[in-house]
């Protein structure tokens, strides 16, 4: 038989990590967000403005967590557990910790951007006995991760390079494809047969590399 998963938020920086904080009862459901910025810039002439691509921008992951002490716990302050919660994800020092949200093989790596929470049940003492909590986690990714990833202008569209005084097809390749042993496809691809005696100024086609083509190698 499988194993239960239980949900869990690891906290991975700042002075309570490394910590496991395991939420009393796995969500029902979560909503994973993913956003592109757009900037419209004006044209004359046109009835639209022309729409570009600027970056894309992090990703979210929203959820309610559900907190009881009424059914299991004697009816103690539900509080108590929501705002240890609350703690270990908030503002220890000069920033949020990073945390991973962890369910099974699913895994979020960011910062929590916002949480609510909202008391459903009380004693007739007015003591909180059920609540729930909306959260927010938003990815993160370190710097030197993000330098190590490919361009986002990458080899895997079609491009269009104008050769310039200072450039060669080898920098080109060298540029797009991230080797400049690739310069063939480019070379191939123009129908060039002497690289050395391409003119400044000459529109060059550059494809994507053809793995079936070169196998992993130039």
């Amino acid at each position: 038989m499988r194993e239960f998963a239980r949900a869990k938020v690891c906290i991975m920086s700042g002075p309570d990590s490394p910590a496991e904080v395991e939420v009393l009862f796995n969500p029902t459901e979560y909503s994973l967000d993913i956003q592109n910025n757009y900037r419209d810039s004006k044209a004359g002439g046109l009835e639209q403005p022309v729409t570009q691509f600027v970056n894309g921008l992090s990703r979210s992951l929203s959820m309610e967590l559900y907190f009881d002490t009424y059914t299991d716990g004697g009816g103690s302050d539900v509080g108590v557990k929501t705002r240890e919660f609350a703690k270990l994800l908030g503002v220890a020092t000069h920033e949020p910790p990073r945390v991973e949200f962890r369910w099974g093989e699913f895994a979020f790596y960011g910062v929590v951007e916002k949480m609510a929470q909202r008391f459903t049940m009380f004693r007739s003492d007015g003591v909180p006995v059920r609540a729930k909590i909306n959260v927010t986690f938003k990815s993160v990714k370190p710097l030197p991760e993000q330098l190590k990833d490919p361009p986002r202008n990458s080899s895997d569209k079609t491009k269009r390079r104008t050769l310039t005084a200072d450039g060669s097809i080898w920098l080109i390749a060298a540029k797009e494809y991230g080797d400049p042993r690739y310069w063939r496809q480019i070379a191939r691809r123009n129908r060039i047969a002497d690289p050395s005696a391409i003119r400044p100024g000459t529109p060059l086609v550059v494809p994507p590399l053809d793995s079936k083509r070169t196998g992993g190698k130039p």
